[in-house]
């Protein structure tokens, strides 16, 4: 497995997949309270969509790029379960890896996320945008809806 080592918000940590794309990216539903489902690649790790980000077109690269790395895939993603596999496809990125997208937003990996399951991306005010998990149905998961939902009681 390929890794990287990335500096983000004085964290060092190591990413898989950083510098090149695996064969066949795959996206999947995970769960944690109290954000509910939301987006990850097939090792369980969070994927982030970016508020500056237009249309399928990222608008994150550079230093950004290295704090939030691209959810690249060599060829077609696949969709796990829970995942509508006609909302993935790719985006061209400026040198010319294919970013998975989800319902046309370009997805990304958070640098400061410690592994499978860590969410320190969620709603993070960076490179210009904010940051947000996003939901199998496409839209961007805020605390303060999750937070609402966890707690309402029946």
């Amino acid at each position: 497995m390929k890794t990287g080592i990335v500096m983000a918000l004085g964290r060092l940590t190591v990413l898989p997949q950083i510098g090149g794309a695996a064969a066949a990216a795959q996206v999947e539903v995970q769960q944690k309270a109290p954000f509910g489902d939301f987006l990850a690649d097939g090792s369980g790790r969070a994927l982030y969509m970016f508020t500056a980000d237009h249309g399928t077109q990222s608008a994150c690269y550079d230093a950004c790029a290295g704090a939030w790395p691209p959810f690249t895939s060599a060829a077609k993603p696949s969709a796990g379960s829970g995942i509508a596999a006609a909302m993935l496809g790719t985006t061209a990125r400026k040198d010319g890896a294919q970013q998975v997208t989800y319902d046309g937003k370009p997805l990304y990996y958070f640098a400061g996320d410690s592994g499978a399951g860590s969410t320190a991306g969620e709603d993070v005010d960076h490179f210009g945008g904010s940051w947000y998990l996003v939901s199998p149905k496409g839209a961007k998961i805020e605390k303060e809806d999750a937070e609402k939902s966890s707690s309402s009681k029946w």
